[in-house]
C-alpha cells in the first residue's frame, strides 16, 4: 500500500514548458508525480498516436521522462511501458498548456487529448490551460486543489471521468464554474507564402476572434466563463454517439439491398 497517490503528469508544449513545471510542483504537495512528456511542442496534434516509426525515451531526472512522440503516446507509453510507473497512478492530468482550450478546440488540442488518453484507459484524467500571458501561480495551485478533489471523488466510485479546465488570464479569478462547451471563432484561412529559395507553402489558420456574449456565447459556456474572469470546469463525453442524430442513422440505414 502507497500513502500518496500516484499521478501521471504530461502536457502537449513539452517536456521543458514553465506550465508542465508549474503543474508538477502543485501536485507534488500531495501525489507521487511522474512526468512524461514530448520532447518538443506538440500543440495541435489532436489524439494523433505514431505507428509508422520508432519512439525515441530519455529520462532527464527522477520521475521526469521524455518522449520524441504525441501526447497521447506519452500516456499510452507511459501505462504500458512496466519501467515507467511502476503501479497504475490515480489519475493523467495534462497541463497546464500555454493558451486556452475552449469549445470546439478540444477537438484539435494534445493537451485534452493527452487527458481523452487516460481516460480511455479507465483513469481519472483532467486538462488544464491558461488563456493568454504566462503561467500563474495562482493557476497552478488552483490545479493542484483540483487534481486533489479529483483524486477523492474517483476514488469513491465514478469511474474514468474527462474533465477540462481553462483559466482566465491574470492572476484573479471570480471564481469557478461548471461549463458546457461553448463556440470558439477563428479567422479561418490558407496563406500562401515563400521559403528562403522561392518555394511556396501554405500556412493554415488565422488568430482566435472575439466572441459577442449573449449571442455566440451561452451563459453556462466555458468561453463566456473565461471572458467573465471565471475558471471553467467541463465535464467530457468518451461516447461520441450522437442521440439527436439516430432517426436519421436509421433512415440511412433502411437502405433496400440490391444484388447486380
Amino acid at each position: 500500500m502507497h500513502a500518496r497517490p500516484l499521478l501521471l503528469v504530461t502536457n502537449d508544449d513539452g517536456v521543458f514548458a514553465p506550465g508542465l513545471e508549474a503543474l508538477k510542483e502543485a501536485c507534488a504537495r500531495f501525489a507521487d508525480v511522474v512526468v512524461v512528456a514530448p520532447e518538443r511542442n506538440q500543440s495541435a496534434n489532436s489524439h494523433s498516436v505514431t505507428l509508422h516509426r520508432p519512439l525515441r525515451h530519455r529520462v532527464l531526472a527522477h520521475g521526469v521522462h521524455a518522449l520524441d512522440g504525441t501526447p497521447a503516446d506519452c500516456v499510452y507509453v507511459a501505462l504500458h511501458h512496466a519501467e515507467v510507473l511502476g503501479r497504475r497512478p490515480a489519475a493523467v492530468v495534462s497541463g497546464i498548456n500555454h493558451g486556452a482550450n475552449l469549445g470546439q478546440d478540444v477537438y484539435y488540442s494534445g493537451t485534452v487529448a493527452a487527458a481523452r488518453e487516460g481516460a480511455l484507459r479507465g483513469l481519472p484524467s483532467i486538462a488544464f490551460s491558461q488563456c493568454g500571458g504566462s503561467i500563474g501561480a495562482h493557476a497552478a495551485a488552483w490545479a493542484g486543489r483540483l487534481v486533489e478533489r479529483l483524486v477523492t471523488v474517483a476514488t469513491a466510485g465514478v469511474s474514468s471521468p474527462l474533465i477540462n479546465v481553462n483559466f482566465p488570464e491574470g492572476a484573479a479569478f471570480g471564481g469557478v464554474r461548471a461549463t458546457v462547451l461553448g463556440l470558439r471563432r477563428y479567422g479561418d484561412q490558407v496563406t500562401t507564402r515563400q521559403d528562403p529559395r522561392g518555394q511556396d507553402y501554405l500556412w493554415l489558420g488565422g488568430p482566435a476572434l472575439a466572441t459577442r456574449a449573449g449571442i455566440d456565447d451561452a451563459p453556462d459556456t466555458d468561453t463566456a466563463a473565461v471572458a467573465q474572469g471565471f475558471v471553467s470546469v467541463t465535464a467530457l463525453c468518451l461516447n461520441p454517439t450522437s442521440e439527436s442524430h439516430r432517426n436519421l442513422a436509421d433512415h440511412l440505414a433502411d437502405v433496400p439491398v440490391t444484388h447486380r
